[in-house]
């Protein structure tokens, strides 16, 4: 800590954001320079970094804007921010974070510590078997719609630290640019991929929507992660007229639901009866509906639970296509497991937790590629997938954790 400076920043939190942001990876931003390189002169990049915002003259550069195709076919635009700027924010970060979290909503779930993905649908589910409708929330363009102006007034009921709330402005207007070199000015909204745009969004939600929705409908529930919302109703005109209020409340905050996506949704199961246009919604990447789930004592019965979707089953068996296992021919089975384990068990962890046997296509598909590749490699196999196929039984009863998969194959 120094006394010399405008601001007291310390030069400790700088060298611990420096390992969060080397810890959660990325790209390289405008600069193009990445971690590996900004560790060459480590020291004396990190002192700039300190030296800078401790003086008030860090002036955070352009993020490099990045399409990413989303689910829908869409592209979600990201800003990258340059290593040097991403450890600037982390510095941010950490001091204003402790400073909002404990004041935020029990059932704000995104970008949180302690909390997660998981805990979100987990309580979804548990409040669809209580409540019998569900408004599905969607916020147009949230990220890219977030008022500054706005934002800046939330921000400072938290904070009074001037080189917070100066350095925060810088970054809402920074500009983007392409990898063309096209600058794109921002007069609103904060970049998808910044290290300290989601702590801002639940901040403006925050008060935009969870403390409103407290206040006003006390009674109801709702899960929120980032801008993904949803709220249980008791009855479909209860349902109708919180959407309204909802529609009308983030309307002064200048945002706006897509019509198209946002709907009212009829939890239908084995105890509802009745029918409507919607009984079935996505949050999170799992599809929640009516499925036919089994008690311990055997007996089965129509449950309203959620499941991955079919967004997320498509996209990982486009993933697995990619991946083209049967050119890989060179490499051994066991190099092949280094390869798509990793990628297999992310997949498990996160869409096995709840209805795993909706999995069960996407690691069929999965061990179709291993066999195929096995039918290019060996002669012995070559057309032939049935003894391909026996072939891997073989392999996994000798080392049934070769691929992680077999850990869900009943063979």
């Amino acid at each position: 800590m120094t006394t010399s400076k405008s601001y007291q920043i310390s030069r400790q939190v700088v060298w611990e954001a420096y390992l969060k942001v080397k810890a959660n990876k990325g790209a390289a931003g405008i600069d193009k320079e990445s971690m590996e390189t900004f560790e060459e002169n480590l020291a004396n990049n990190l002192y700039k970094n300190w030296n800078r915002m401790s003086s008030g003259s860090y002036l955070p550069p352009a993020v490099l804007r990045c399409e990413i195709p989303k689910k829908d076919g869409k592209k979600r635009v990201l800003g990258i921010p340059t290593v040097a700027d991403r450890i600037a924010q982390m510095v941010a970060k950490m001091y204003l974070e402790p400073q909002v979290e404990p004041k935020f909503h029990e059932d704000s779930y995104g970008y949180r510590p302690g909390k997660s993905a998981h805990q979100a649908i987990g309580k979804a589910r548990e409040r669809c078997w209580k409540y019998d409708w569900v408004i599905d929330m969607d916020i147009k363009g949230f990220f890219d719609e977030i008022d500054h102006e706005l934002l800046m007034q939330e921000v400072r009921k938290y904070t009074d630290e001037k080189w917070i709330l100066l350095y925060i402005e810088r970054w809402l207007k920074a500009p983007s640019q392409s990898k063309d070199g096209e600058i794109i000015e921002r007069a609103k909204g904060t970049p998808q991929g910044g290290v300290i745009s989601p702590l801002l969004a639940n901040i403006f939600l925050h008060q935009a929507f969870d403390e409103w929705m407290h206040q006003e409908f006390p009674s109801l529930r709702f899960e929120r992660y980032a801008d993904d919302i949803i709220v249980h109703c008791h009855t479909e005109k209860q349902a109708k007229y919180v959407l309204e209020c909802i529609r009308r409340r983030l309307n002064e905050y200048r945002l706006t639901l897509h019509s198209e996506k946002t709907k009212i949704v009829y939890c239908k199961d084995q105890n509802r009866p009745g029918d409507h246009t919607n009984t079935s919604f996505d949050f999170l990447s799992y599809t929640f509906r009516g499925r036919v789930c089994r008690k311990k004592t055997g007996q089965c019965f129509v449950g309203f639970v959620p499941a991955v979707s079919q967004k997320a089953r498509k996209a990982m068996s486009q993933k697995i296509k990619k991946w083209e296992l049967k050119k890989l021919v060179p490499l051994t089975l066991e190099e092949i497991a280094e390869e798509i384990n990793p990628q297999v068990r992310g997949w498990m962890n996160y869409y096995g937790t709840y209805y795993r046997s909706a999995m069960r296509p996407i690691l069929r598909q999965v061990e179709m590629a291993i066999a195929r590749w096995a039918m290019r490699k060996y002669k012995k196999l070559h057309r032939k997938l049935v003894r391909a196929t026996r072939w891997l039984r073989s392999i996994w009863r000798r080392k049934p954790n070769q691929f992680v998969h077999w850990a869900w194959c009943i063979r």
